[in-house]
């Protein structure tokens, strides 16, 4: 089967694609990027191009191009990845003893909080939010309509943003 139109151009220009993109910095990565502008071109659909040769030499610029930043995003990933768990010899990853007594001091309000709306409203948030129970499921075990399980969970959201609200302004 002969070929016609750019994929035509690409079988007889592909030693020289091949070369344009391995002196462009894809190194080894030559080969895969020129089997991807293949397939691109055997997904796209079939219509004139004024300049085809050009076309193929930008579209394998810019498949270069992207594999170039998606390697690139991904080190930055992993750098802020591996600098976020990573901890120096001889320290520990543990929170603080402050960490600690600030986290179990907002523990203690934010239950505070929940108590405050009535042991309903405190039920629903626990059951929904800790125990992942479905709002029907929590509507049926505590005989309450759907209705009020969304406006309990409502009033436990509201309580816990006000409370975020007033741990941030410290």
């Amino acid at each position: 089967m002969t070929e016609s139109g750019l994929k035509a151009i690409f079988l007889a220009h592909r030693a020289q694609l091949l070369r344009f993109l391995t002196a462009h910095g894809a190194g080894d990565a030559a080969e895969d990027l020129l089997q991807e502008l293949w397939l691109k071109i055997e997904a796209a659909p079939d219509g004139p191009i004024g300049q085809p040769l050009s076309y193929l030499y930008r579209a394998a610029n810019n498949l270069m191009l992207d594999r170039h930043r998606s390697r690139q995003q991904a080190a930055k990933r992993d750098t802020a990845w591996t600098e976020t768990i990573t901890t120096l010899p001889g320290e520990s990853d543990a929170p603080s003893g402050e960490r600690v007594l600030i986290a179990r001091e907002q523990l203690a309000q934010a239950l505070k909080a929940l108590d405050g709306l009535g042991p309903r409203a405190a039920r629903v948030f626990r059951r929904y939010r800790i125990d992942g129970v479905a709002q029907r499921d929590i509507a049926q075990e505590m005989g309450i309509s759907l209705s009020t399980v969304e406006s309990d969970l409502r009033l436990a959201y509201r309580a816990m943003i006000d409370l975020r609200r007033r741990f941030d302004e410290v």
